[in-house]
């Protein structure tokens, strides 16, 4: 299945991964390009799509491993993944990237409250220490004077000003906030609805009907269709017999389910009670009545 690309997506990761790998004299290239920008909105997806399209090899680290209950080892793995990096252009030719997912969640801080670590600052220190000096990246405990590749390092998040500042200082830090028009969406959505026989009118009409909903929200759209046949097959398995059916059928043949017919009145119908249930979560706000008695100050009337 061809995704869409959105062409200044395509083009941003592109100028910056291959101006890493070229000798420009005299020119100094930020090794890290940070794209950022709202919830949902398929940056993730977008990079995954650039890598497959530019044939490069990523190496990826999730925001959960930039925490540790031992201290350094958070910043010994990103020297680790970028070593792996600089390994993959040796061995196999091609361009590398490492790849650092949701940053400003396992290293960023958002506000007082926000438990500020050894490894936070840690983690920081070490991107700044390899964007500083990309071809001498050593492991603790060893050196090896031979000079590394530059890897580009591609990070995402929502809120990149939750970093440490001199992390993402120009010199250091490239940034890319990524806001997709109306005709990206068009093409990313038509993509999602690919397999469905959605025409292009119709495609064009769901956007336009939810103009401020994120990319993921129109993938939920789609997920919630086979709800009603799920429900069904639910019903008539059991709920007594359902894990056995599921997991380990007596036919050794797990269930399968056709394609439901889609139809834009039935998505848009999907599309607005996804609208409702978020807004019931934006408006309930409990944890805010939770802190009003735990510390003390009068529970707010409704």
């Amino acid at each position: 299945m061809d995704y869409y690309i959105a062409p200044a997506f395509l083009d941003k990761l592109a100028v910056h991964i291959t101006k890493n790998f070229l000798d420009l004299p005299g020119v100094k290239v930020p090794l890290i390009l940070g794209v950022h920008g709202r919830k949902g909105e398929g940056k993730t997806f977008q990079c995954e799509l650039v890598f497959d399209r530019m044939k490069v090899e990523a190496i990826h680290i999730s925001a959960g491993e930039l925490e540790s209950p031992d201290a350094g080892d958070s910043a010994r793995l990103i020297r680790l993944r970028y070593r792996e990096a600089a390994e993959i252009i040796k061995v196999r030719g091609r361009m590398a990237v490492l790849v650092i997912n949701d940053i400003d969640a396992g290293a960023g801080r958002f506000d007082q409250g926000t438990q500020y670590t050894v490894n936070t600052q840690l983690v920081n220190a070490t991107l700044m220490n390899i964007a500083d000096h990309p071809t001498n990246v050593q492991l603790p405990g060893s050196y090896d004077s031979t000079p590394l590749p530059r890897i580009p390092i591609i990070v995402t998040g929502n809120d990149l000003s939750t970093l440490y500042a001199p992390l993402i200082r120009d010199g250091r830090m490239e940034k890319y906030y990524w806001v997709p028009t109306r005709e990206d969406k068009i093409g990313i959505v038509r993509g999602i609805f690919a397999p469905d026989n959605i025409s292009e009118r119709e495609i064009v009409n769901l956007v336009d009907r939810f103009p401020d909903r994120a990319v993921d929200f129109f993938a939920a759209m789609r997920a919630r269709i086979y709800d009603e046949q799920i429900r069904d097959f639910i019903h008539k398995v059991g709920l007594e017999r359902l894990s056995i059916e599921v997991v380990n059928p007596a036919s050794g043949i797990k269930p399968t389910f056709p394609k439901p017919y889609f139809t834009l009145a039935r998505l848009i119908e999907f599309g607005n009670l996804l609208v409702q249930e978020q807004k019931s979560v934006d408006e309930s706000r409990l944890v805010e009545e939770y802190n009003r008695v735990r510390y003390g100050a009068p529970p707010k009337s409704f």
